[in-house]
Parts: C-alpha cells; structure tokens; sequence
C-alpha cells in the first residue's frame, strides 16, 4: 500500500507543479438536467446507498460498492463516508464527461467541485448527495482527484428501465 501512495503523491505533487490554466471552483448547474438526471430532493428519497472510499493495504483506492444498480426515477441518497487517509470525491456522471472533467482537474490543482453530482470529503469525513435518476443508461462513479481514478477509484453505475 505504502507504494502506491507514494506513486499518487508523486503524481499529485507533479500535477501541483505543473501550470495552472483554469483555478478556484468548478460549479456546475444548480438543478439543471443532465445526462445522469438530477438533484434530487431529500423529502423524495426512495432509497439510501451507503459509500465507503479508501485505500487497500496493496496501495489501490476504491469505492465500496464497487458496482451500483438503481432504477429510472428514483431519487437516492449516497451516504457517503472517506475511510481513507487521503481527500476522496464521488462524483456521478457519464464514462466520457468524468474522463473530460479528470483531464481539467489535471490541469488544475486546486480546482473544487461546487456540482451537485459531486463531494468532496476530506479523511475521516462523511456526507450525503441525494440524485433523481431520469435516465436509462450506462454511467459510471468515480474520483477526479488526479492519481485517483488511476489507482482503481471508479465504478459502473447502472440506471435500469422502471
């Protein structure tokens, strides 16, 4: 494990170093659709699925589930809790714009989601993003900190027909 966190710091204080060309926070839409729904309001939830983030003893950062399943229309809160020793993010959306928005984080260090399909959790921390899933499709969770998503912290997030 010990390794592997070396390799992401090493690659994190690469990325610090590099130019910054965009900063401060990315912010997204308030409660404007997309293509993996939407916020979803807390007095709607249908169900609650419980997150874990952390890092393996071999070095590996992951979700616990590794895999999420719901149904079109629901509206779900993620609990979601950093058991690890390094700041995690979930951020939901789909395999293209995560692997966009990865490439943005990476050219800027210090960049913060303020987007509703998004947290932030430093260690030791937890929190809650409630989500209506309108859509059908094929989308997928995951952790844009540069490094993270490399060492495993990404997973398919599977929106099926009601």
């Amino acid at each position: 494990m010990l390794n592997k966190l070396i390799i992401a710091a090493a690659f994190a204080s690469t990325v610090i170093a590099a130019p910054v060309l965009a900063g401060g926070t990315h912010a997204g839409g308030d409660n404007k659709q997309m293509a993996v729904g939407k916020p979803g309001k807390a007095d709607a939830v249908d169900r609650t699925i419980e997150i874990t983030m952390l890092e393996t003893e071999d070095g590996d950062m992951l979700f616990e589930p590794s895999r999420i399943e719901v149904k079109q229309g629901r509206t779900i809160r993620f609990a979601i809790e950093n058991d690890g020793v390094l700041e995690h993010e979930f951020v939901i959306g789909t395999p293209k714009a995560n692997q966009k928005h990865k490439g943005e984080m990476a050219m800027s260090a210090d960049m913060k989601h303020v987007d509703p399909n998004a947290i932030r959790l430093d260690e030791g921390e937890d929190g809650d993003l409630v989500w209506t899933f309108t859509r059908t499709g094929k989308f997928e969770f995951a952790c844009l900190i540069p490094g993270h998503y490399e060492m495993g912290m990404h997973g398919p997030l599977i929106v099926a027909a009601k």
